[in-house]
């Protein structure tokens, strides 16, 4: 069903993207632009050496919108009709986004662009205020590719590792709360394509690319966080099943997944070698979940905790052999600390265009903040930080795609410095708002909210920085012991 669908969904991006791409108009609802809420007065800007960004007025955050299709659509389509007149692309910009990437890479850029403007961005404010999990709107993701981005394509869209990192940084532009979801599902999706039987990858596989199911990747426990190697949900063989108890912790999709992939102990209590990845599906006797919890941001998707009490799975659900379930969860890891720094670039560019647009448009001590040269030194030092991390991704991901030795340790040094300093630009574009970027009237909090967790999960960023101490061993199979991190093969 799924067969060649990257390279159709290539083709389709490009018949509609690669020609003339024209500037995109950000549009304002029917209460009007997002600046209006303050005193402001337009001024021409004289900020020349920063690059021009889009603008930013169809954020506004207190439209009340719902999550099916058709209301997008139409909400949409009518926002299109009365778009703003000042907005400016970034094409041609230091900042492009498909700067540097090939035709078909930049085509599914401008695709993903495209989704985050009509289906994401007019939403993500309600969705994070009422706590709205959007599946319709993930399952057209889903019908476009993009739940099995990096999966081969007997099932999956047969994408690289690449072109999954500029998809979610373009998604992110719009939500980075929904899109991080995505990205974990594509990264339980990939493990099951990757280490499954073929059995159970016929099983799954086509459910999970189009998001008729959705996944939840099961990992950390209530005491085994950083230390992921000493986790205790056990999993014991009985006959043609094995039976699992335990909790796992923080998990995304919690309650609302059809499909868990669980790293449980099979063998020694001690060794990260006792660790097996197994699959159970939703509603199978023995699982339960806790109560939702209530975070600082990630509000656009559910997290529970993930009980297993007695829970009796057939052994066809094992994903690999018996024990090597943590070696699955660190290459998984490798793809998803990509993903979720991309995620964080998006969340950065989309504060770092808010910024560039208010501060034309603000007026102090007679002249548009845009005129100090302090104003321009920022979003100067804002935009090295976003050029710099995205790069330090891309490379990450290419270094997946080509099996490079040292790609754990790429991978980590990306996850950090991407987290770190896309969330330090959410926090300067909040300080260029002043007292307005406090407000959840604007939506720069909900995307500091939003990017701040990226710097604790898929390994935190002090673990982030015991990997990239590897870099400095001459010892073969050398390993951060401490926390169990695999850095290269032992």
């Amino acid at each position: 069903m799924f067969a060649s669908v990257g390279r159709r969904l290539v083709g389709s991006a490009l018949s509609r993207c690669c020609t003339v791409r024209q500037p995109q108009s950000f549009s304002s609802h029917s209460h009007g632009p997002l600046f209006t809420a303050a005193p402001f007065h337009a001024q021409p800007s004289s900020l020349a050496l920063a690059p021009s960004f889009c603008s930013f007025s169809s954020f506004s955050s207190g439209h009340k919108l719902s999550n099916d299709s058709s209301s997008s659509s139409s909400s949409s389509s009518s926002s299109s009709s009365s778009s703003s007149s000042s907005s400016v692309s970034l094409e041609g910009t230091v900042l492009d986004v498909s700067c540097g990437l090939s035709e078909e890479t930049a085509a599914l850029q401008e695709v993903a662009e495209q989704f985050a403007h009509r289906e994401l961005r007019p939403f993500a404010a309600q969705w994070d205020r009422d706590h709205v999990f959007p599946v319709s709107t993930l399952r057209q993701l889903g019908e476009m590719g993009f739940a099995s981005i990096y999966c081969k394509d007997e099932f999956g869209t047969g994408l690289s590792r690449l072109d999954a990192a500029v998809i979610f940084e373009s998604l992110a532009t719009g939500c980075p709360s929904t899109t991080a979801y995505l990205s974990i599902h594509n990264m339980c999706a990939w493990m099951i394509d990757t280490y499954g039987s073929q059995e159970l990858r016929e099983r799954l596989l086509p459910g999970l690319a189009s998001m008729d199911k959705f996944a939840s990747y099961c990992l950390t426990e209530p005491n085994a966080g950083s230390d992921a190697a000493s986790l205790t949900t056990s999993a014991k063989r009985q006959a043609d099943e094995y039976v699992l108890n335990g909790s796992k912790a923080f998990i995304s999709g919690g309650g609302s997944s059809d499909v868990y992939v669980i790293m449980c102990r099979t063998g020694d209590s001690t060794s990260p070698r006792g660790i097996s990845c197994l699959v159970v599906e939703k509603d199978t006797p023995g699982l339960s979940f806790g109560a939702l919890e209530d975070k600082l941001g990630w509000n656009s998707q559910p997290t529970r905790a993930v009980i297993l009490e007695d829970c009796r799975v057939p052994v066809s659900n094992l994903v690999g052999e018996e024990g090597q379930g943590f070696s699955i969860a660190m290459s998984g890891l490798d793809g998803g600390r990509v993903n979720i720094a991309a995620c964080s670039l998006g969340g950065a560019l989309a504060t770092l265009q808010a910024a560039r647009e208010h501060v034309t448009v603000r007026e102090q001590f007679g002249r548009p903040l845009s005129a100090f040269q302090n104003t321009q030194f920022v979003i100067a030092d804002m935009a090295e930080k976003l050029m710099a991390s995205r790069l330090m991704v891309r490379e990450a991901a290419q270094s997946i795609d080509r099996n490079d030795p040292h790609k754990t340790v790429r991978c980590a040094m990306a996850k950090r410095f991407a987290t770190e300093h896309c969330f330090q630009i959410c926090d300067q574009s909040l300080q260029l708002f002043g007292g307005y970027g406090y407000l959840k009237d604007y939506p720069i909090e909900r995307y500091l909210r939003d990017l701040r967790v990226h710097r604790i999960l898929e390994g935190t960023n002090e673990v982030m920085r015991m990997i990239a101490l590897a870099t400095s061993s001459d010892r073969p199979g050398y390993r951060v012991n401490l926390l169990v991190y695999y850095v290269c093969q032992s």
